[in-house]
């Protein structure tokens, strides 16, 4: 099994605020997206720079508000936030 790997989320501004963790880039995406927001009409510019590397990945993300599953706990509310991310690119640092 691969290990996880931790991935940063960058602002605008350059500046780097949460860290998400996964075994791949989109499930830290996915993460992301759910804490940050956004529409599908109005998708989010998600960056995170994987630790350790000169990568960083570039998503388009957005959550929705869905019915939740026949089989859900009872703990579970009727309706739940599902995110959706999109890869646009990777960009490498000097």
């Amino acid at each position: 099994m691969s290990e996880t790997k931790n991935f940063v989320l960058q602002e605008k501004n350059g500046s780097e605020t949460s860290v998400f963790t996964g075994r791949q880039p989109r499930q830290a995406a996915l993460k992301a997206a759910n804490r940050i927001g956004g529409t599908k009409s109005k998708p989010v510019e998600i960056r995170l720079r994987e630790r350790g590397t000169k990568k960083v990945h570039i998503f388009k993300g957005w959550k929705e508000t869905v019915n939740a599953p026949k089989n859900k706990p009872k703990w579970m509310p009727d309706k739940i936030n599902k995110p959706f991310v999109k890869k646009t690119g990777v960009e490498k640092l000097d």
